[in-house]
């Protein structure tokens, strides 16, 4: 599966990037994050749970950002696995500084999954994803113009 979109952020671009490398931030915005700590530059252990449709569970998986160029892009890799299966995914992201109050944010991402979770069926996980993905960007704008406002 894979996708792309675009959001408005009310905010500079230095603002909306510190919060992308927040780790924190980050698992705030992650649906059923749980815990995402560091272990490296730019590498982060997630414990998440999820559930999709009547097959739910924990995934153990490693985050790492790569590509890195600040404050502009970089690209997120992440491998999961649990008792649900696999999941193997990579997302880009850019930020293009419409004026010094607001950014585009652009995004693509591939992801494939595998184990009991795939029986579910591509056309059902594409519409999950999709859920997941336009989830983690509405909190993450809530949270970049939220604290802007209070900045």
């Amino acid at each position: 599966m894979n996708g792309s979109g675009s959001l408005e952020l009310q905010a500079p671009v230095e603002h909306v990037w510190a919060k992308l490398m927040d780790p924190e931030v980050l698992a705030g915005c992650m649906m059923g994050c749980k815990k995402l700590e560091p272990v490296g530059e730019d590498k982060y252990q997630a414990d998440l749970s999820v559930g999709i449709a009547a097959v739910k569970g924990k995934y153990d998986a490693t985050i790492a950002l790569v590509d890195v160029q600040a404050p502009s892009s970089y690209k997120l890799i992440m491998h999961g696995e649990g008792a649900p299966g696999f999941l193997d995914a990579e997302g880009v992201l850019h930020l293009i500084s419409t004026d010094e109050n607001r950014t585009t944010l652009t995004y693509s991402y591939t992801a494939e999954v595998g184990g009991k979770v795939a029986a579910i069926g591509q056309r059902m996980l594409g519409g999950v994803a999709k859920l997941i993905i336009n989830d983690f960007f509405k909190k993450m704008k809530k949270e970049v113009e939220s604290s802007k406002q209070s900045a």
